[in-house]
């Protein structure tokens, strides 16, 4: 596998949007606007395998909390997952977040996504949840925390 990371652009919003429900195997795409790669852009990556999309993730340096960063979407397409590109993608955002002095990383998934719940505690994340009402009444959600070196 020869995929090289690279920090997103803008212009990456039309290549991921386009291949995120597909990716996931349901509607996500209304979670991820363009808002975050308009103003997140410098601390979200892409994968690329010779120029085709392979992989993305969505993160953003906390304005309100100085040590906090945030990993609000990730993707990889199905033909490379189990391949270590996800762990790549986190790896590279915990670099970003400890250069900029951030101290801890946050997620969050559905209590159904046993795959992100799995990947986020091999990661080295803690677990907590379901949180009952955490999104809006009704919409719980598993919550994870990761302390960085």
């Amino acid at each position: 596998m020869d995929v090289q990371l690279r920090q997103a652009e803008p212009g990456d919003y039309e290549r991921i949007i386009t291949v995120a429900d597909e990716w996931w195997g349901r509607p996500v795409s209304s979670i991820l606007p363009r808002l975050f790669l308009d103003h997140f852009f410098r601390t979200s990556l892409v994968a690329e395998e010779s120029g085709s999309l392979a992989g993305f993730l969505v993160g953003l340096l906390s304005a309100s909390e100085p040590e906090a960063a945030y990993i609000h979407f990730l993707g990889v397409a199905p033909s490379l997952r189990g391949a270590g590109l996800a762990r790549r993608l986190y790896n590279r955002f915990f670099t970003l977040a400890e250069a900029d002095g951030r101290s801890h990383v946050r997620a969050v998934t559905s209590p159904q996504n046993a795959t992100s719940i799995a990947f986020h505690g091999a990661m080295g994340f803690s677990v907590t949840g379901p949180v009952a009402d955490y999104d809006g009444p009704g919409v719980d959600r598993i919550v994870f925390h990761r302390t960085l070196s």
